[in-house]
């Protein structure tokens, strides 16, 4: 079964943010509605062994996009992007042209698997966005383009 973070299925305002980010962040997201079996699912892509390799053959196929203006670029671009950061204080900068959460928790973005936030944009498109850290590709064996 699918995990849900439990700061979605609470009111949060109360314990230690006291809600901060629950109404910004987690009140919009919908909840999926359709049934779906998950004991038919073949969901062995998703242990460590070979979620790494999954997950870096799909960064790896995202477009790469840099400059000045990420967001204007990828409104051109169909399909996945790829965009790096150098630090925290650029990785605060791409995400807040996305509207997307931009803190940091022990040096990494929070929701970061090797350094990679990944989410959708517009959020109701099926295109990935693909915010690669500095040591992002080399930990995901991925080939610097």
């Amino acid at each position: 079964m699918p995990y849900i973070c439990i700061m979605y299925i609470q009111n949060l305002d109360q314990g230690s943010s006291l809600g901060q980010f629950f109404r910004q962040y987690l009140e919009p997201i919908k909840l999926n509605d359709v049934q779906v079996d998950w004991k038919s699912k073949d969901l062995s892509y998703l242990q460590e062994d070979k979620y790494a390799q999954h997950f870096a053959n799909i960064v790896a196929k995202a477009k790469p996009v840099s400059g000045v203006n990420v967001l204007q670029e990828t409104n051109n671009i169909d399909g996945d992007v790829r965009i790096k950061y150098r630090d925290q204080s650029d990785f605060e900068y791409i995400a807040g042209q996305f509207g997307i959460f931009q803190e940091w928790k022990d040096g990494v973005p929070r929701t970061a698997y090797k350094g990679v936030v990944v989410f959708r944009y517009p959020s109701t498109s099926g295109r990935r966005v693909f915010l690669v850290g500095p040591e992002s590709l080399k930990l995901l064996r991925i080939k610097d383009s």
